[in-house]
């Protein structure tokens, strides 16, 4: 199971903007996941990438004249299932089409499509914004017959929804081993054919590879790091779906994507979140 560092900054005074800004910096110090707090920001990094030395620098690029306090302690790996069991992870509905549960529930609507996944890392069961944005944007694709990569696939429920929609082929590619075998066995829970999990990063991507549909709800920095990666794969006329960044981010993704000829359809917002649907 992977260790990760927890690190809390309390920022005076604070405000949902230096939150966004502190989370942003931290992305380039190897942190992978947030949460927004009273105070400040809470973020996790796994406890191989983290640096004090890159967490010093963030913080001296924070262009703001609160002072910014903050600690770290080492997080054990454990057992997700557990502690989402016990945190009282619920079903979630989308759209009134997709319902996403675990094994544990018993109580939980009929829908169209169903997703099982027992999570075993902190994110990807559809309660972010992120998620539940771009399940709604897949449900509204017509999928039939159709080619997807989902990067960064997590837990899968992405590449696995992708194929209940009929996608005739579905690679989910992931970097945390751990996450990786969760996902193989999400994918033997849900019976899904046509879905292949690669372990990796967008190296793993050749020119070969195409693709009707790239997925990517990861963040900011390591998407427009490897989209060009992403628009090499992307037939043309094909889409791409991404999140994981905020809306105010979408002119740095647009920068990087607009030489790669990628150009914005639309994109949906969630509490700030959204996702961001581009097509070559």
């Amino acid at each position: 199971m992977n260790d990760y560092i927890k690190a809390t900054f309390t920022i005076e005074p604070v405000d949902e903007v230096q939150c966004d800004v502190l989370a942003a910096l931290l992305c380039d110090a190897g942190f992978e996941s947030f949460e927004q707090t009273g105070t400040g920001v809470v973020a996790y990094a796994p406890a191989g990438d983290f640096s004090e030395t890159a967490v010093n620098v963030a913080l001296e690029q924070f262009c703001f004249d609160s002072r910014i306090v903050w600690e770290h302690e080492f997080v054990e790996g454990r057992d997700w299932n557990e502690e989402w069991e016990k945190n009282y992870f619920t079903p979630m509905v989308i759209a009134d089409r997709c319902v996403i549960h675990s094994t544990f529930h018993k109580d939980y609507p009929k829908m169209e499509y169903d997703i099982v996944i027992d999570p075993k890392m902190a994110f990807g069961t559809g309660h972010h914004e992120t998620t539940c944005l771009m399940v709604e944007q897949i449900l509204r694709e017509d999928m039939r017959g159709a080619t997807v990569l989902d990067m960064g696939t997590g837990t899968g429920i992405l590449a696995m929804l992708a194929s209940k929609c009929g996608a005739k082929e579905a690679v989910g590619i992931e970097i945390d081993e751990f996450a990786f075998q969760n996902t193989l066995e999400n994918v033997k829970l849900n019976a899904v054919e046509g879905v292949t999990m690669l372990l990796g990063d967008a190296s793993l991507l050749k020119p070969e590879m195409q693709f009707d549909y790239v997925i990517a709800n990861i963040n900011r920095n390591i998407i427009t790091a490897d989209i060009d990666r992403y628009a090499m794969v992307l037939r043309e006329g094909g889409k791409m779906l991404l999140s994981g960044f905020y809306e105010d981010d979408i002119p740095v993704v647009l920068e990087a994507a607009s030489p790669l000829g990628l150009h914005e359809v639309c994109h949906n917002v969630k509490n700030r979140w959204t996702m961001l649907l581009l097509t070559k």
